[in-house]
């Protein structure tokens, strides 16, 4: 566990896009999931970073990308999605946490060689970073009750292909 990292990706959402609310309908099963699983990187002392999409504004200050995305229906989300005390954020431009970004930089910083991957969307950011993850050498555990997608098929789809072609872990938390 001393060379692990927990990442949290884009749980600041606005949810406001094509199949948005399907994904914010998966999303909400999974925050009480991600909840433990920040209070399981507190008990081991693991890092915890958060990567998010910017929305237009090209903020690093989570707060301001949070103010952008916040709606009665994503409050409870956004509020547990956001970076705690200590926690490190990373502001990403396009779908990888490690596109263009100091992800590589600050894992080398923190001597991680193993990530612990939670957020949304599985199919997508989640999946684009893990296949980055993967190429740049960490081992990863993507917790299938820790992860949403759009569709339920879409997840398992996503979650398949991470555990065969990059030896994720999957196993719930």
């Amino acid at each position: 566990m001393k060379k692990a990292a927990v990442m949290i990706i884009d749980m600041i959402n606005d949810f406001d896009f094509l199949e948005g609310r399907m994904l914010l309908h998966h999303t909400r099963k999974i925050v009480p999931n991600i909840k433990k699983l920040k209070n399981f990187a507190e008990e081991h002392n693991l890092p915890v970073i958060y990567v998010n999409d910017h929305y237009n504004t090209w903020e690093t200050d989570y707060k301001a990308i949070a103010e952008v995305c916040l709606t009665e229906d994503n409050k409870e989300i956004i509020e547990q999605g956001t970076p705690g005390k200590g926690d490190y954020f990373i502001m990403k431009p396009q779908m990888s946490g490690f596109f263009q970004t100091p992800l590589r930089s600050l894992l080398e910083e923190l001597e991680i060689e193993h990530i612990i991957m939670a957020g949304i969307a599985g199919n997508i950011c989640i999946l684009f970073t893990a296949n980055d993850a993967h190429m740049r050498g960490y081992t990863l555990h993507v917790p299938e009750n820790c992860v949403a997608s759009n569709t339920e098929r879409h997840n398992e789809d996503a979650l398949q292909l991470m555990k065969k072609v990059f030896k994720a872990n999957t196993k719930p938390i």
